[in-house]
């Protein structure tokens, strides 16, 4: 898999956008962050690239199965710590369609466990921050 570059902008107020490839994503703070309420939080897309990913995996499973997907329901329930403010537990909670094959629901759960965006939480990266400066360049009178 080839290495990926977000590119980051800040279009002004409290809005942070990525571009990766030809899409921008927005974000904003909300009105009691600071911000406009514009668009979701970074936290918030966070929070959604975990679940669709998991969704996914879902849907893949079922439509290469020929499965019925109407119906299908996905939510992510998070339980938060509220001394460290910070979540303890992410379940996800599918809802199959009425008259979903027995046989497939732990294929199913299976797929589900194959979403990028979790393994790569359980197998955290590496992290870091590094400055790019400009060049100081002291003219001459």
């Amino acid at each position: 898999m080839p290495d990926t570059t977000i590119h980051i902008d800040f279009p002004g107020g409290k809005k942070v956008n990525a571009h990766t490839g030809e899409f921008v994503i927005q974000t904003d703070q909300s009105i009691k962050a600071g911000g406009e309420g514009s668009a979701p939080e970074p936290f918030d897309l966070f929070l959604a690239s975990i679940s669709t990913c998991a969704g996914i995996f879902a849907l893949g499973f079922c439509q290469s199965r020929k499965l019925p997907t109407d119906g299908i329901d996905l939510k992510m329930v998070c339980e938060r710590d509220p001394k460290k403010k910070m979540f303890t537990r992410m379940s996800l909670q599918l809802t199959l369609p009425e008259g979903f094959p027995e046989k497939y629901r732990p294929g199913i759960i299976r797929a589900m466990d194959l979403c990028a965006v979790k393994k790569h939480i359980a197998d955290a990266p590496e992290f870091s921050v590094e400055l790019i400066a400009p060049e100081i360049r002291e003219y001459a009178d």
